[in-house]
């Protein structure tokens, strides 16, 4: 009975081995590719990293750093808004440099206050001296000599005091003023007619000339970054140094680039390139990471399309090659 039993299990054992392989030995069939992966739609192109940006005229985007140091008071626009040069963008409060102005406001008023006043006197005194002139010249003996140097003396002393408070008073406008300049640059305002892409701070925190603290990776950067995006958007790409003998002329050069994930590739138009070759930086978005490889920044532009979605930072594939 045990040695049937034994039987009957090796043979449950055998069976189940065959049918696990066969099951396990069935093909399935792949699934199709979410996405029509990028290939290079020319002859000889050459493949670069591109990350998307708002177009410049030079260099990058705009980043927005305070001339003064203090707490944000207001923040004046949103992320996305659309600006036009000389918006105020953010305040910093100035609490303490307005009374500094203030007061200084008031004491040129004082000092003006005190030209009048001056003005006034100087007139009594020329107005007493000519009336003592007058009756000297008429009967010398109506007003003695001593009278009329006084007299004199004291015009002489009301113009001195008029100079000092002219004097005092252009000091104080021109103290105030420069306060006003100074308080000035509490309201930040926008250079260049632009689109607002990030705001990096928010109503109580301190900025200063150094940027704003990003609490999550530990270091500073500017408050606000602009850029334009309302015609046409940037793709900055970065030749590999053993390519840039491939590049085309650039009248010769074409390129297109491709939006990960999807099917979607554009063509681009070439615009510049920045004549230096530099440590290549890792599309990381920290712009301290580098590697042992030299790289060739190459600027292209496109049409800004309505339908897809596509914002600055965006990494890309690109290929450039001539046709």
């Amino acid at each position: 009975m045990r040695n049937k039993l034994l039987i009957t299990l090796a043979f449950i054992g055998i069976l189940a081995g065959f049918v696990s392989a066969y099951i396990y030995g069935i093909k399935t069939k792949a699934q199709p590719p979410a996405f029509t992966p990028a290939s290079n739609p020319y002859e000889k192109g050459i493949y670069a990293n591109g990350i998307i940006e708002s177009p410049q005229t030079s260099g990058e985007n705009i980043n927005i750093y305070p001339e003064v140091p203090g707490v944000v008071a207001k923040i004046l626009i949103s992320e996305g808004q659309h600006v036009k040069a000389g918006i105020p963008l953010l305040m910093i409060d100035d609490a303490v440099q307005r009374a500094t102005a203030d007061q200084l406001k008031a004491q040129a008023e004082s000092a003006r206050e005190q030209i009048g006043l001056a003005k006034a006197n100087l007139k009594n005194l020329q107005d007493t001296l000519e009336k003592q002139k007058k009756s000297y010249d008429l009967d010398p003996k109506s007003v003695s000599k001593d009278t009329l140097d006084s007299a004199q003396n004291a015009v002489e002393i009301g113009k001195e005091n008029l100079a000092v408070a002219q004097k005092q008073y252009e000091a104080s406008m021109k103290a105030y003023q420069t306060a006003s300049v100074l308080l000035s640059k509490y309201v930040i305002k926008a250079p260049s007619d632009g689109t607002a892409l990030s705001i990096n701070t928010a109503v109580g925190s301190y900025i200063s000339s150094q940027g704003s603290y990003d609490s999550y990776t530990g270091s500073f950067g500017p408050p606000m970054v602009m850029g334009n995006m309302q015609d046409y958007i940037g793709v900055r790409c970065y030749i590999d140094e053993i390519l840039i003998h491939r590049l085309p002329k650039p009248a010769q050069m074409h390129a297109r680039m491709f939006i990960r994930g999807t099917n979607i590739n554009i063509p681009l138009e070439y615009v510049r390139e920045q004549p230096n070759v530099t440590p290549k930086i890792e599309l990381s978005n920290q712009r301290t990471e580098r590697v042992d490889v030299r790289v060739l920044p190459v600027i292209f532009r496109f049409a800004k399309q309505q339908d897809i979605a596509l914002y600055p930072g965006q990494l890309v594939d690109v290929y450039i090659g001539d046709e």
